[in-house]
Protein backbone atom coordinates (compact mmCIF):
# COMPACT_ATOMS: atom_id res chain seq x y z
CA UNK A 1 0.00 0.00 0.00
CA UNK A 2 2.86 2.62 1.00
CA UNK A 3 4.64 1.99 -2.23
CA UNK A 4 1.81 2.33 -4.38
CA UNK A 5 0.97 5.40 -2.96
CA UNK A 6 4.41 6.46 -3.43
CA UNK A 7 4.57 5.44 -6.77
CA UNK A 8 1.80 7.32 -7.62
CA UNK A 9 3.39 10.68 -5.93
CA UNK A 10 6.05 10.25 -7.96
CA UNK A 11 4.37 9.53 -11.00
CA UNK A 12 2.68 13.16 -10.21
CA UNK A 13 5.78 15.06 -9.40
CA UNK A 14 6.82 14.00 -13.04
CA UNK A 15 4.07 15.06 -14.81
CA UNK A 16 4.25 18.17 -12.70
CA UNK A 17 8.05 18.45 -13.78
CA UNK A 18 8.70 18.93 -10.07
CA UNK A 19 11.05 16.84 -7.84
CA UNK A 20 11.66 17.76 -3.96
CA UNK A 21 12.89 20.83 -2.18
CA UNK A 22 14.77 23.05 -5.19
CA UNK A 23 16.89 26.10 -5.42
CA UNK A 24 15.94 27.22 -8.39
CA UNK A 25 18.46 28.99 -11.04
CA UNK A 26 17.77 30.13 -14.30
CA UNK A 27 19.85 30.78 -16.98
CA UNK A 28 18.63 32.07 -20.02
CA UNK A 29 19.39 30.70 -23.18
CA UNK A 30 22.03 28.20 -21.39
CA UNK A 31 22.54 25.59 -24.47
CA UNK A 32 23.91 23.15 -21.81
CA UNK A 33 20.40 22.48 -20.18
CA UNK A 34 17.99 20.45 -21.58
CA UNK A 35 14.22 21.28 -22.95
CA UNK A 36 12.04 21.92 -20.21
CA UNK A 37 14.00 21.23 -17.39
CA UNK A 38 15.84 24.11 -14.70
CA UNK A 39 18.80 24.79 -13.11
CA UNK A 40 19.33 23.72 -9.38
CA UNK A 41 22.39 23.96 -7.32
CA UNK A 42 21.72 21.77 -4.55
CA UNK A 43 20.86 17.98 -4.79
CA UNK A 44 17.38 17.08 -4.63
CA UNK A 45 16.68 13.28 -2.98
CA UNK A 46 13.82 11.33 -5.19
CA UNK A 47 12.96 7.68 -4.31
CA UNK A 48 10.26 5.43 -3.81
CA UNK A 49 10.29 5.88 -0.13
CA UNK A 50 12.71 2.92 0.48
CA UNK A 51 16.40 3.30 1.17
CA UNK A 52 18.58 0.21 1.50
CA UNK A 53 20.63 0.19 4.45
CA UNK A 54 23.80 -2.28 3.20
CA UNK A 55 26.50 -3.04 5.41
CA UNK A 56 29.57 -3.32 3.48
CA UNK A 57 30.73 -6.30 4.43
CA UNK A 58 27.30 -7.41 2.78
CA UNK A 59 27.53 -5.55 -0.20
CA UNK A 60 27.71 -7.43 -3.70
CA UNK A 61 27.43 -6.58 -7.13
CA UNK A 62 26.84 -9.70 -9.23
CA UNK A 63 27.03 -9.47 -13.15
CA UNK A 64 25.83 -12.01 -14.93
CA UNK A 65 23.60 -12.97 -18.32
CA UNK A 66 25.24 -13.11 -21.67
CA UNK A 67 28.61 -12.93 -20.65
CA UNK A 68 31.60 -14.96 -21.02
CA UNK A 69 32.92 -14.71 -17.38
CA UNK A 70 30.20 -13.81 -14.50
CA UNK A 71 31.44 -12.38 -11.72
CA UNK A 72 30.22 -11.22 -8.17
CA UNK A 73 32.14 -8.79 -6.22
CA UNK A 74 32.67 -7.76 -2.68
CA UNK A 75 32.84 -4.30 -1.28
CA UNK A 76 36.82 -5.07 -1.24
CA UNK A 77 36.52 -6.66 -4.92
CA UNK A 78 34.53 -3.94 -6.25
CA UNK A 79 36.90 -1.28 -4.67
CA UNK A 80 39.91 -2.90 -6.13
CA UNK A 81 39.01 -2.38 -9.61
CA UNK A 82 40.33 0.68 -11.30
CA UNK A 83 38.65 3.81 -10.54
CA UNK A 84 38.05 6.95 -12.35
CA UNK A 85 36.83 10.67 -11.86
CA UNK A 86 34.09 11.78 -14.22
CA UNK A 87 32.90 15.24 -14.47
CA UNK A 88 29.28 15.69 -15.59
CA UNK A 89 25.33 16.91 -15.36
CA UNK A 90 22.55 15.31 -14.12
CA UNK A 91 18.99 15.62 -15.66
CA UNK A 92 16.14 14.39 -13.64
CA UNK A 93 12.79 13.46 -15.47
CA UNK A 94 10.88 15.67 -12.52
CA UNK A 95 12.39 18.49 -14.68
CA UNK A 96 15.84 19.71 -12.19
CA UNK A 97 19.32 19.87 -13.66
CA UNK A 98 22.50 20.02 -11.50
CA UNK A 99 26.03 21.05 -13.57
CA UNK A 100 29.57 19.94 -12.73
CA UNK A 101 29.37 16.43 -10.38
CA UNK A 102 32.55 14.95 -9.75
CA UNK A 103 31.60 10.92 -9.89
CA UNK A 104 34.24 8.53 -8.99
CA UNK A 105 33.73 4.93 -9.68
CA UNK A 106 34.44 1.81 -12.38
CA UNK A 107 33.61 2.54 -15.33
CA UNK A 108 30.93 0.18 -17.17
CA UNK A 109 33.82 -0.20 -20.12
CA UNK A 110 35.67 -2.28 -17.45
CA UNK A 111 33.19 -3.97 -16.44
CA UNK A 112 32.74 -5.28 -19.90
CA UNK A 113 36.34 -5.91 -20.09
CA UNK A 114 36.26 -7.80 -17.06
CA UNK A 115 32.84 -9.88 -17.72
CA UNK A 116 33.43 -9.88 -21.96
CA UNK A 117 29.64 -10.01 -22.85
CA UNK A 118 28.56 -12.50 -25.91
CA UNK A 119 27.68 -10.99 -29.26
CA UNK A 120 24.00 -11.94 -28.54
CA UNK A 121 24.03 -9.20 -25.79
CA UNK A 122 21.96 -6.18 -26.89
CA UNK A 123 20.65 -4.86 -23.71
CA UNK A 124 21.03 -4.41 -19.98
CA UNK A 125 18.96 -4.74 -17.09
CA UNK A 126 19.84 -3.51 -13.60
CA UNK A 127 18.30 -4.28 -10.25
CA UNK A 128 18.70 -2.75 -6.99
CA UNK A 129 18.43 -3.43 -3.48
CA UNK A 130 15.07 -2.15 -3.19
CA UNK A 131 14.01 -4.19 -6.20
CA UNK A 132 14.03 -1.25 -8.72
CA UNK A 133 14.60 -1.83 -12.50
CA UNK A 134 15.64 -0.25 -15.77
CA UNK A 135 16.86 -0.91 -18.53
CA UNK A 136 19.33 0.14 -21.25
CA UNK A 137 20.70 -1.12 -24.57
CA UNK A 138 24.27 -1.78 -24.35
CA UNK A 139 25.37 0.96 -26.62
CA UNK A 140 24.18 3.78 -24.25
CA UNK A 141 26.17 1.76 -21.69
CA UNK A 142 29.43 0.97 -23.06
CA UNK A 143 30.71 5.18 -22.93
CA UNK A 144 33.06 6.56 -21.29
CA UNK A 145 31.36 8.76 -18.74
CA UNK A 146 29.12 5.60 -17.89
CA UNK A 147 30.40 4.57 -14.20
CA UNK A 148 29.24 2.76 -10.90
CA UNK A 149 29.75 5.30 -8.68
CA UNK A 150 30.58 5.20 -4.93
CA UNK A 151 31.96 9.00 -4.65
CA UNK A 152 30.22 12.03 -4.95
CA UNK A 153 32.15 15.56 -5.49
CA UNK A 154 34.92 13.68 -3.15
CA UNK A 155 32.83 12.27 -0.69
CA UNK A 156 31.05 8.69 -0.01
CA UNK A 157 27.94 8.35 -2.13
CA UNK A 158 25.41 8.63 0.49
CA UNK A 159 22.23 6.42 1.38
CA UNK A 160 19.92 8.99 0.22
CA UNK A 161 21.34 9.53 -3.25
CA UNK A 162 22.08 5.64 -3.62
CA UNK A 163 24.95 4.70 -1.92
CA UNK A 164 27.06 2.92 -1.82
CA UNK A 165 26.41 2.31 -5.18
CA UNK A 166 24.74 3.48 -8.12
CA UNK A 167 25.16 4.07 -11.73
CA UNK A 168 25.69 6.84 -13.49
CA UNK A 169 24.34 7.36 -17.43
CA UNK A 170 24.77 11.23 -17.55
CA UNK A 171 23.05 11.12 -21.22
CA UNK A 172 19.93 9.71 -20.43
CA UNK A 173 16.97 11.11 -17.58
CA UNK A 174 18.52 10.05 -14.28
CA UNK A 175 15.72 7.08 -13.07
CA UNK A 176 17.94 5.04 -15.84
CA UNK A 177 20.59 5.37 -12.95
CA UNK A 178 19.70 2.83 -10.60
CA UNK A 179 20.28 3.03 -6.92
CA UNK A 180 21.95 0.82 -4.89
CA UNK A 181 22.77 -1.32 -7.48
CA UNK A 182 22.96 -4.88 -7.23
CA UNK A 183 22.70 -6.85 -10.47
CA UNK A 184 23.56 -6.16 -13.70
CA UNK A 185 22.15 -8.50 -16.24
CA UNK A 186 23.31 -8.36 -19.84
CA UNK A 187 20.48 -10.04 -22.50
CA UNK A 188 20.02 -9.91 -25.53
CA UNK A 189 15.95 -8.66 -24.73
CA UNK A 190 15.14 -5.48 -23.93
CA UNK A 191 13.56 -5.94 -20.46
CA UNK A 192 11.18 -2.81 -19.33
CA UNK A 193 11.93 -1.73 -15.85
CA UNK A 194 10.08 -0.72 -12.65
CA UNK A 195 9.41 3.02 -14.71
CA UNK A 196 9.14 2.32 -18.02
CA UNK A 197 6.35 -0.48 -17.59
CA UNK A 198 4.58 2.45 -15.45
CA UNK A 199 5.02 5.49 -18.79
CA UNK A 200 8.20 6.79 -19.19
CA UNK A 201 9.85 6.68 -21.84
CA UNK A 202 12.25 3.89 -22.75
CA UNK A 203 14.68 6.12 -24.51
CA UNK A 204 15.01 8.65 -21.49
CA UNK A 205 17.04 11.37 -23.90
CA UNK A 206 16.95 14.75 -21.92
CA UNK A 207 17.88 16.32 -25.37
CA UNK A 208 14.45 15.10 -27.40
CA UNK A 209 12.74 16.20 -24.06
CA UNK A 210 11.40 12.24 -24.10
CA UNK A 211 10.25 11.56 -21.03
CA UNK A 212 7.20 9.24 -21.90
CA UNK A 213 6.37 6.60 -24.12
Amino acid sequence: MEESRLTKTKEQWARARRGGEEREVFYEGDERLPPGQHLVENFPVLDLGVKPDIPLREWRLSIGGFVTTPVTWTWEQFTAQPHLTHRSDFHCVTSWSRYDNDWEGVTFKHIMAVVKPLSLARFVLFRSYDDYTTNLPLEACDDDDVLLARQWNGNPLSRDHGGPVRVIVPKRYAWKGAKWVKEITFSDKDEKGFWEVRGYSNTALPWNNDRYA
